[in-house]
């Protein structure tokens, strides 16, 4: 589907937006290996970003009165950094609107806003097989890390 990119509005999300923002969560926990999309937990998680400013920021894209796609943040304190970090948790476009140059957007705010926040690094997860969202991070100025992720569901 053919959309112009004109008019398409990056800034921060409101409590306004969960229901919009909870929707692409969907999308993209559907599509990622550890997850599987749950409306009631995505809209939990979504809340404790929005109503606590502490714990993080989200980003949305916007056409209108529509978000056509999202980044989220949280922060923590790095020890190794000697100060705050950031993590990039969820980033996800309609797949409608994929292509146009969008998550680029997202992402440059997402970082112009967490180095004015004084952070030192972001870090971020993504599937091991997601080829293309793994070249547009490292596009983005992302390298690989030696480390590897370890989980324990509680």
């Amino acid at each position: 589907m053919q959309h112009p990119i004109d008019k398409v509005r990056i800034r921060q999300a409101t409590a306004a937006d969960a229901d919009q923002l909870c929707k692409l969560l969907l999308l993209l926990f559907a599509q990622e290996a550890d997850f599987k999309p749950d409306a009631r937990r995505q809209s939990r998680g979504l809340s404790l970003i929005l109503d606590q400013p502490e714990v993080g920021i989200i980003f949305c894209a916007t056409k209108g009165k529509s978000v056509i796609g999202m980044v989220s943040i949280l922060f923590t304190v790095s020890t190794a950094e000697g100060g705050r970090a950031a993590w990039l948790e969820d980033m996800v476009v309609h797949p409608d609107w994929r292509g146009k140059s969008i998550g680029g957007q997202l992402l440059h705010e997402a970082i112009k806003r967490v180095r004015a926040d004084g952070c030192t690094r972001i870090t971020l997860l993504t599937d091991s097989t997601n080829s293309a969202a793994i070249h547009f991070y490292e596009k983005a100025g992302f390298v690989r890390s030696g480390m590897i992720p370890l989980r324990l569901h509680l």
